[in-house]
C-alpha cells in the first residue's frame, strides 16, 4: 500500500490505495479522458460520507470490473 497525494477541487488530501488499484484507477481515468483528480473528484462526490475515499475508489473500480464483465 501506498499513500498518494491528490488535489480535489483545490483540496489536498492523500489516499492510501494497493499499487493495483492505483494503476487501474490511471487507466479508467485515461480511459474516460480525464484527469486523475477529476475522477477523484467524482468519486468522491458520490460516496457516502460513511465511506472513506480509498474504500470508496475500491468500490468505483470494482464496479467497473464487473460492468466490463457483465
Amino acid at each position: 500500500m501506498k499513500k498518494h497525494s491528490v488535489n480535489i477541487l483545490g483540496h489536498e488530501t492523500s489516499i492510501t490505495l494497493e499499487d493495483e488499484f492505483w494503476s487501474a484507477l490511471k487507466k479508467e481515468a485515461a480511459h474516460r479522458g480525464l484527469s486523475l483528480n477529476k475522477l477523484i473528484a467524482e468519486i468522491d462526490e458520490a460516496r457516502t460520507p460513511e465511506t472513506n475515499l480509498s474504500s470508496a475508489i475500491r468500490l468505483y473500480i470494482l464496479n467497473k470490473l464487473q460492468e466490463r464483465l457483465s
